[in-house]
Formats: structure tokens, sequence, C-alpha cells
């Protein structure tokens, strides 16, 4: 099981997710760090053995009337610290796709594009920007709240979460996160144990990674036990609930089994 630790981005700061519910977030108080500085965080998570950060760039993830965009700076100085990023910027078309592709800070780039339910227009969308990105990077975000889909779009809307994810295996998808954004920051668990049993045995060899709700080590067994491959975690970490040494434990559990 990989932890993928968290990095909601906005106005240049870390702000920690409460639900989705983007206007209460405010910037993170970590354990970690003493501020809300994305490098001197992702600088932490990397000291920690997590070189691979999850960023969720909220202000470019935006609406279709008030987006910015994509926070390029803090991805360069994020990278100069040595992580290696995953970066939701709320994709909706080849060009935005072809940007992030191309993204390079002294000879690295960005790992993991994701393509996230939440901004997709539809499934014929999202075969274009893998032909755009590759199979190899392009991460399908199922994106959900309270169990349904969270999609602008009638092109997804009639289908279940199960039925999505499908669609999006079918189109060549290798890579997916499925995310319950009610469930994150608010110490209630991980609702989506389900559907990630059901999307494994739909997909063998597809690479699982779920959040929204991981509260300790515990939950990140369910996930494994579930047919995860890795965890997206952010306030766990923040508050001292998984630690480096809990991370060292896994690790050491994983070789062992």
């Amino acid at each position: 099981m990989r932890v993928i630790p968290v990095i909601d981005l906005m106005r240049g700061q870390v702000v920690r997710g409460i639900a989705g519910r983007r206007s209460e977030y405010r910037p993170v108080e970590s354990q970690l760090a003493s501020g809300s500085d994305p490098a001197e965080i992702g600088l932490a998570f990397v000291r920690m053995g997590m070189p691979c950060v999850y960023v969720a760039d909220l202000d470019a993830i935006g609406s279709d009337v008030d987006r910015a965009e994509p926070a390029w700076d803090c991805y360069r100085a994020l990278l100069d610290v040595g992580v290696d990023l995953w970066v939701d910027a709320g994709l909706r078309d080849e060009r935005a796709a072809e940007q992030l592709a191309r993204f390079e800070h002294r000879g690295r780039g960005i790992g993991g594009v994701v393509a996230g339910l939440e901004t997709l227009g539809d499934p014929a969308t999202l075969e274009r920007l893998l032909d755009v990105i590759g199979a190899a990077r392009l991460v399908f975000s199922l994106d959900l709240r309270n169990g349904q889909l969270l999609a602008n779009s009638d092109a997804w809307r009639g289908h279940s979460a199960l039925e999505c994810g499908q669609l999006a295996v079918s189109a060549g998808v290798r890579r997916m996160i499925v995310l319950d954004v009610a469930a994150v920051g608010v110490d209630a668990g991980v609702p989506t144990l389900g559907l990630c049993g059901a999307l494994r045995r739909l997909a063998p060899s597809l690479e699982i990674v779920s959040g929204g709700g991981v509260r300790s080590t515990d939950d990140l067994m369910l996930l494994a036990n579930a047919g995860c491959d890795g965890a997206l975690v952010a306030s766990a970490l923040h508050d001292g609930r998984i630690t480096a040494d809990d991370l060292k434990r896994l690790a050491t559990d994983r070789r062992t089994s």
C-alpha cells in the first residue's frame, strides 16, 4: 500500500480540505511544517519517504467561469525539493492537457497528469486526453460526493460510479483515483471500499488509488484489502495520526508478507 500525500493548493498556499466545501478551506496547520508553504510541506513529505505527492490545484480546477492558470511556480518549487508530481489542474480539453504533459523544470516533469471527472466533458474527451498524455501518465479521477458522481455533464451522470469506471477502463485508462470528496477532512472513515473492490474485480491490472477519509493505518489496511494499490492522505499526516514510523512498519510488513 503506497501512501500518496495530498497538497490542496489555493492562492499559493496549502489548505486543509473539508468535505469538498472549498469556500471553507483555510491554510493548513501541520505538525510537519511551520506554515502552509507548498515547498516546505512537500519537503517534509519527501523526508518521510513519500516523494510522490498529489496536488489538487483548486484555483485551476475552479469553475467554467472562474478558474486560474495552473500554479506553475508552485509546481517548480515542489520539483526543486524532490517531489514527484501528480497534478489535478482541472483538465477540460487537449490544449490544457498538452500544457501539463509538456511542462518541464530542470529536466523533470509531471509524472501523473490527473483527468478528473469533475471537469471532464464526456468519455470522448477522456479518449482524446489519453492520446495527448498517454496511458502511462494519465490518471483518471473517479470523483464522487456522498457516493454520487461529481460530474458536470449528462454524458457521465447517466451512469453508476462502477459503470463510469468501466467506461474509463474501456477508453484505455490504466491508472485510476477513486475519491469521495464528502469524506475529506471529516474523520469519518473511507466510504469507497466497496467500489474499489468492484473495480478490482472488473479490471485486475488497473492501478487503483483511493482517498477521502483515511484516519489511520487501519484505514490503509482496509483499502489494501479492498484491492487498492495506494491511498491519498492529508489530514492524518498533518495531525500526526500517521507517522514516518508507521510508514516504515507498513513497508516492512509488505516485504515480509
